[in-house]
Order: structure tokens, then sequence, then C-alpha cells
């Protein structure tokens, strides 16, 4: 007799289970226990639709856990007709066989199926299970319940996963989550009843006659097996509860650090015996639903005052300044005290100017936090006495200097907490009459200056030390003027750099943002949102708020825009300036960068190799023939394909540059010339100290042949 024919008269199934392919083969008599039409291959999907949704979802759990003891995984399923209704209970005995190159997440399984009796109420999980399934499945549940609760990271979502939990062999229709508040019984959450039906017990005194209220008053769990059993020990209460239909209930003790927090009801369509196994899994489930609702109460407790306190500490941006738009936003990093150094700051001036400010102080602790609290204060206070840029930040080095050798004093040698701290900033003071900007910076991240139509480029300016790296520290002032339609973003590292990027591929995800969304003059508060969100993704309109995941950092971001008078000039300017000193001659390779970066839309490329070459020869003629530093202005005004190019280069000495004839080998005197050869017009002009040297060129739309290019 072959093995097939000895298993149908066994009244045993056969089947194999592809993951991979996603198929179920099934002999005559296992399609016939699952109400199937035959033998033959079909899709998982039509399988899984004639076990209960319950026994498939922990069908998975008792899979895994065979696989990693190699052990056979064994079950009880419950099989449902094309209603949903229960025909028939099988016991399922299964080999996964694990693809050892794919992994453990890739298997087949080969296995029999049986029919077995129905249990008979009361029974319990022993009685009526095959042996080693009650086990092997309350396993399976508990280690998947003490993972999901452990990733609960508020009470809402410890709530959503109780409401999921589905205990092996017995589990409950509705539950209940009650907290203790002021001698009272509250309900924090629950799962299985209809609206409004909590509310005869979210406020009841702990001295009442409901097991909730014992289990919270006394720490010990009640168990009722039966409706007799309740009305019988809870008479007063018994009403209350009689209503939804139930058979069983578990009022358990949620115990946390020894302290009962409340308790957790578990109530039973079917009557439940609550033998000692049942008793143990009710009991593990409640002390882990404890330990995550304490865990998440802790979470949101620090996350409230975290939120209040980054709140106090940072400014409203005050009354409007005429003839300026400003936006601002804050983001912390997400997760634990949403507490970190960075800031931002808006400061009226004794001589009717504005201070813009922001930093960002080294670490994401509540130190670092209370550390910018006090350099914020008396960056205000150095502000406020009418201090110019630099005098502000060196103050303001010197002070938070000595509030870390203070802290230093205080801790034991070797402490990390007692490290030095040091803060980077850039302060910025504004005339909203002329746009000018006076900015000193403390090493922070460069500004960025979008024009009116929408080119956007890093503004390289001078700057000194971090603040509190050196008592005394210069902090060399540079000014930008900011033309009507300008927009002047300032922001921490944390804008830049989130997501594994540096400072220049942080500056390619955010360059496209910045013009996009300021090229038609577009809302302040709409482009800082939209900074943010080619970061995080998109989020509310905040200025400070929790964030679903978790960041690297903190971002602080400051957009500052001088209006357009009406009507708007027909020809939008856009202009940049360099100084290049004796001691810096890389900063040439800067100037040309800024000057690409400025005519990034030239109709024509050859014209803007030409106008860096003579940048170049300009610059680098000061340097080599000069005692002095050079400063570059460059302009570009017009409409696109009709516009004017103009370079100036100046520095202090008085002797101007004449033509000369090189020889073949000579390694000088052809700036001239070149410039002759390129340039549509250029020229010196002596100034009061000094001289200027510049050139023009007028956009082309159709490309030149330029001599020598």
């Amino acid at each position: 007799m072959r093995t097939e024919e000895i298993l149908a008269a066994l009244a045993t199934g056969l089947w194999r289970w592809d993951t991979t392919a996603g198929t179920v083969t099934l002999d005559a008599e296992a399609a016939r226990l699952l109400d199937l039409p035959g033998a033959g291959t079909v899709q998982e999907r039509v399988v899984r639709a004639r076990y209960h949704p319950v026994d498939w979802n922990e069908i998975r759990a008792v899979v895994s856990l065979a696989i990693a003891e190699g052990t056979l995984a064994e079950a009880r399923l419950r099989v449902v007709d094309d209603d949903g209704r229960v025909i028939r209970t099988v016991r399922t005995r299964a080999k996964p066989l694990t693809h050892a190159e794919s992994g453990s997440d890739v298997y087949s399984m080969v296995g029999t199926l049986q029919e077995v009796a129905e249990p008979q109420p009361g029974a319990s999980a022993a009685q009526t299970s095959i042996t080693g399934d009650w086990r092997r499945s309350r396993e399976a549940f508990l280690l998947d319940a003490g993972r999901a609760l452990a990733e609960a990271r508020s009470t809402t979502e410890v709530l959503r996963v109780a409401a999921s939990l589905s205990m092996p062999g017995f589990s409950p229709d509705g539950l209940a989550v009650f907290g203790v508040d002021g001698g009272r019984l509250t309900i924090i959450g629950h799962h299985g009843h209809n609206v409004g039906d909590e509310e005869p017990f979210s406020d009841m005194l702990l001295n009442a006659d409901y097991p909730a209220a014992e289990v919270a008053r006394t720490g010990r769990a009640i168990y009722l097996a039966s409706p007799e059993e309740y009305a019988r020990r809870f008479p007063v209460t018994w009403p209350l509860a009689r209503h939804f239909g139930r058979k069983s209930w578990a009022f358990l003790p949620l115990v946390s650090a020894g302290r009962t927090m409340g308790a957790w009801m578990a109530g039973f369509r079917q009557p439940v015996a609550f033998t000692p196994d049942e008793r143990a899994v009710l009991t593990t489930v409640a002390r882990m639903l404890a330990q995550a609702l304490a865990r998440a109460g802790a979470a949101e407790t620090e996350r409230a005052i975290s939120e209040v306190l980054q709140r106090s500490m940072l400014p409203s941006l005050g009354p409007r300044i005429p003839g300026m738009s400003v936006a601002a936003r804050y983001v912390p990093t997400g997760g634990g005290l949403q507490v970190g150094g960075d800031w931002y700051d808006m400061i009226p001036l004794p001589s009717g100017r504005i201070a813009f400010v922001i930093g960002d102080v080294q670490g994401h602790d509540v130190r670092a936090a209370g550390l910018m609290g006090q350099l914020r204060i008396a960056l205000r206070a150095y502000a406020s006495e009418g201090h110019r840029p630099d005098a502000v930040l060196a103050r303001a080095s010197r002070f938070l200097a000595g509030l870390t050798e203070a802290y230093e004093d205080d801790n034991e040698a070797g402490d990390d907490e007692a490290a030095a701290r040091f803060a980077t900033c850039l302060y910025a003071e504004v005339d909203p009459e002329t746009g000018t900007l006076d900015i000193a910076r403390a090493g922070h991240p460069d500004p960025v200056v979008v024009s009116a139509d929408g080119t956007a480029m890093i503004r390289q300016t001078e700057g000194g030390l971090p603040l509190g790296i050196e008592a005394d520290s210069d902090y060399p002032t540079t000014r930008v003027v900011l033309e009507p339609g300008e927009t002047f973003m300032l922001c921490t590292d944390g804008l830049i750099e989130t997501g594994g990027h540096d400072l220049l591929t942080g500056w390619g995800r955010l360059q496209p943002v910045l013009e996009a969304r300021t090229e038609d003059g577009g809302d302040l508060d709409k482009l800082a949102d939209a900074l943010v969100q080619a970061v995080h993704g998109p989020t509310s309109h905040y200025t400070i708020g929790p964030l679903a995941e978790r960041h690297e950092d903190d971002i602080a971001l400051l957009l500052l825009r001088r209006e357009v008078p009406h009507p708007r000039p027909e020809a939008p300017t856009r202009r940049t300036a360099l100084g290049i000193a004796q001691a810096e001659p890389e900063r040439i390779s800067v100037a040309r960068q800024q000057l690409r970066q400025l005519l990034h839309d030239w109709a024509d490329d050859e014209q803007v190799d030409a106008a860096v070459l003579m940048l170049s020869e300009m610059a680098t003629n000061v340097l080599v023939h000069t005692d002095g530093d050079a400063v570059m202005v460059a302009e570009a005004s017009g409409e696109p394909g009709e516009r004017r190019l103009r370079v100036e280069v100046a520095d202090a000495s008085d002797e101007l540059p004449h033509k000369r004839r090189p020889g073949e080998m000579a390694s000088s005197g052809r700036g001239l010339v070149l410039m002759e050869m390129l340039a549509d017009a250029w020229g010196v002009d002596p100034q009061g100290e000094g001289k200027s040297i510049w050139f023009e060129l007028h956009e082309s739309t159709e490309a030149k042949d330029f001599p020598g290019a």
C-alpha cells in the first residue's frame, strides 16, 4: 500500500507550502479538510481564506519558533466557510525547510493535516491542544508581544499593540486599561467596546465594588470564570458589566517599579477556566504592558517638559520690520529630551537697526540647552549695549569660555560632562532702510543670498574661531548689501548635513528648493517649510514640535527678505562681492566659483569662461604687483538674454597697470591684452585711495569664437 493510501485511511492530509512562489500544494484529503474543491496547487491566499484570521496570524510565530529551534511546527487551526463560520478544527504538524542561500525568512514547509474534536466550553488549553502546541504557541506569542510592546514609544502605540494581541487558545474580545488619579479609577484606553461604553467606569472611586478598583487598590489579580461568579462577588457593579454579554473576565494589576499604577481587564465571549498556564500568560502580558506604559508615560512627560523648555528659550520674531519679511523655524532632533544647543534670535538695537543671530552649542542634552540659554541672554545684553558685531562675538566668546572653565572646576577630572563646550554663531546687524548687513561669524556655516531672479549663492564671509575656544578671539566683519527682492538665509548645520550629507552635497539638496521658491517672489513661510521638508519630508506647519521620526540633529533656520518696492524694477540685478587678502591667495579660487554661480544661467558658456579668466588675471595682478588686499565686486543686470556683466577689482595701490608686449616665454604681462581681446569694454578708474580695474560683457544668445579660446 502506498504512503498516500495509508494517510487517506487515517484521514490525514498532506500539504506543501512554498513561500517563495506563494503557493500551497494539497492532496485530496487536505483539500477536503480545508473545504476546497480538490487536490492540486493553489495560491497561498486561497488557503489563508480558509483559516480563521487570528489563527493565521499565530502560525507565522509558530513557524519562526520551529525554525529557530530546528523542530516541528505544531498548531491547532480553525477552518471557516465562505461566510466566516468555523466548520472544523484541524491540527497540523510540519517541518520548515529553510533556503540556506536566502536566509531564514525564505522557507518551504511539508506537513500533515488532521481533524480534531472541538474543545468543550471550560476545557483547559492543556486538555484541548496537542502536546507541545500550547507551550510553543505561548512562547511565540509572548516573544512577539514583548517585542511589539518594547518598540511602542507612546501611550497610544502601547494601547494599539495591546488591542492587537491574540493570545493562544483564549483570545479576549474586549480589553480595557485603567489608571489611578487622585483616589479614582480612570480609563486610559479600551478596545472592543462602543463609544460611550466606558463612561460608567471612567471616574470610579477606588473603594468601589468593581473588580478593576479592587485590583488597583490591593495589587492582586481577580479571575472571574463565569457570570455567576461575577454577580456573586461584585453584585453592585454586575449590572454594568452584564450587557456586554461576556462569559469570563480577568483583571490584573499593572505594576511598575513595585508600584501598582492601574489595572488591565481582558473579557472573553467563551468561558475560560483560567488554568495555571493561562494565568501565567495573562500575568506576563500584564507585566509587559505595565512596563511599556511606564516607559511611554515617562517619554511623553520628558517630551512635554523639553518642548516647554525649548519654547521658553526661543524668541518670537517680534513686530514686523518695515520693508522686510522674516520667517524662522526650529526642529528638534526627535526622541528623548528634545532639547539641544541650536537657537535663533532677533534683537532690536539702540541704533534702530535689527540684529539677527543664529547659533549652535555643541551637544544635544540639557547642559547644551542651558548653555544656549545663557549665551543667548549674554548676546542680547552685549548687542543692546550698542557694540558692533565683532565686539559682540568677542565678548560672547569670553563669556562662554568662562562658563565652561567654571563648570570644569566644579566637576571631577575625567568626567565627560565636564569637557569644554564651544558654540558656532553668526551675528548680522541689519539696516532695514538700506538693506546693509554687517556680519560677524564664529565658525558657523556661511549665509546664503538668493537674488530677486532666484539665483542662490553661498555668500563667503570673514570668520573667526567658534565661541568659547579662546577667551580672546577676533571676528572680522563682512558687509553685504541686500537688494530689493533678495533673500538672506541663515541656518545651523542640521539643515545641511542631516541624512549623511556633507556641506557640499547638503547645499546641492537645498539650492533647487531656494531657487524654485524665490523665483516668483513666493511666501517666505512656505519657503521655510519647503526647506525643512527637503530634509525631513512632509511635516505640518510649526516653529517647534515633535516629529514622528527621529532626526540626527537640531535645525534652526532664519530667512530675511528685503521687500520689493512697487512697481518692481524692470531689470533685476544680482551681485556678489568678496575680499581677497594678500595672505589668502586661495580666495581667488573662491572668487572664480562665486562668479560662475552668478552666471549659472548665462546664455554663452564661452563668455562665462572668458569672464572667469579675466577675473583671475585682475585679482592675481593685485596680489603680485601690490602690497595690499583686493576687493572683487561682480554685478549682472538686465533681462535674460540681454544682460550686462560688470566685474571690478579694487586695491589701495596708486600704480596704474599698463600694457606690455610679452615674449613667447614670458610668464606675465598678458592680463590687459586678454581683457582687450575678450571684454566688450574695460578700463581703470583712479579712486580716492587706490584704483579699480573693471571689464564688461554683454550677454550673447549666440556662441562666439573668442580669440585664444
